[in-house]
């Protein structure tokens, strides 16, 4: 494995993290706790010490999860992101909660449901310009950041171009950028990273394998459950995605690798991303995502040596 410095956090973070919006459901998949103990087990083999999560992963079920692997021991090992702003109700139905009562709410909730007493990285979730201009929502989190409750806070941005957040990001002494980013969505390159290099924010590529699409397993024609956030793509738009990676695994993906690894490999080549964040539903998978670490440059500017 190998590890980049994560903006002005500091923090040493794995090139390959593990994101865990499937552990709440909405993957086609529900998991047990011994599925989600074997992933994690399998993460922290291979030197993997990032992990992102969210309140609306379920109803703090991936938080849950999450905990309940923690609990046994080794907290310090982690670097555990979660996010604030939804309130779940059931599966692809949330709500809006970005008032400053509401995410004390959400930050004892969370704090509960991962078994711990400090998260490293909390942030903004996926909100709108009028909820990040709230004046007294950081004045609430900046007082946990002073508490120890939270070690850092970052950004999770809905668009991939909302230079307002981005721009204003040090501000509100958010340190961190999360973004989708991969060789289909190529949109943060056009200002976004800039700005954050600028700033020295550290940036955690999302979405690294557009939702599977990049991982080369999907034929035309591939439909998915209705437990399953993809079912909702109109298949169009589906059809067209797939030929697209059809075209880039012919002529740019070199002949015998993995695409799924090619195509993290690629996101950690620009020099403003610190790390990917894939889902992974499996110890293969996991172990699959890890490979791709061999690939990432060691003159990048954030990477430790």
């Amino acid at each position: 494995m190998k590890y980049r410095r994560l903006g002005k956090t500091e923090l040493n973070v794995s090139v390959i993290g593990v994101g865990t919006w499937q552990f709440g459901g909405e993957w086609g998949q529900d998991f047990t706790q011994p599925e989600v103990d074997a992933i994690l087990d399998t993460a922290k083999e291979l030197g993997i010490n990032l992990i992102d999560t969210a309140e609306c992963y379920g109803d703090h079920l991936s938080e849950q999860l999450i905990g309940g692997y923690l609990k046994k021991g080794g907290r310090a090992d982690w670097i555990v992101a979660t996010k604030f702003g939804h309130h779940f109700h059931d599966k692809f139905s949330r709500t809006d909660e970005y008032g400053a009562a509401q995410v004390q709410v959400q930050l004892e909730n969370s704090l509960r449901a991962l078994q711990t007493d400090y998260i490293d990285l909390y942030q903004f979730h996926s909100g709108p310009d009028a909820a990040f201009d709230n004046d007294e929502l950081w004045t609430y989190l900046d007082k946990q950041v002073q508490a120890g409750t939270i070690r850092h806070l970052g950004l999770s941005i809905a668009k991939n171009d909302n230079m307002h957040q981005v721009a204003n990001a040090s501000s509100v002494q958010a340190k961190t950028i999360q973004v989708v980013y991969n060789r289909l969505d190529r949109k943060p390159e056009e200002a976004v990273f800039a700005s954050c290099t600028e700033q020295d924010l550290g940036v955690l590529a999302r979405v690294p394998l557009a939702s599977g699409f990049l991982s080369g397993k999907y034929k035309p024609g591939v439909v998915f459950a209705g437990n399953d956030v993809r079912h909702r793509r109109d298949p169009q738009q589906v059809a067209e995605l797939l030929a697209e990676v059809a075209n880039i695994k012919e002529s740019e993906v070199p002949e015998g690798m993995d695409m799924a690894q090619w195509a993290l490999a690629w996101c950690l080549k620009h020099p403003a991303v610190t790390a990917v964040i894939p889902g992974s539903k499996s110890p293969a998978q996991v172990e699959a995502n890890a490979k791709a670490a061999a690939y990432a440059t060691d003159d990048h500017p954030q990477a430790q040596k």
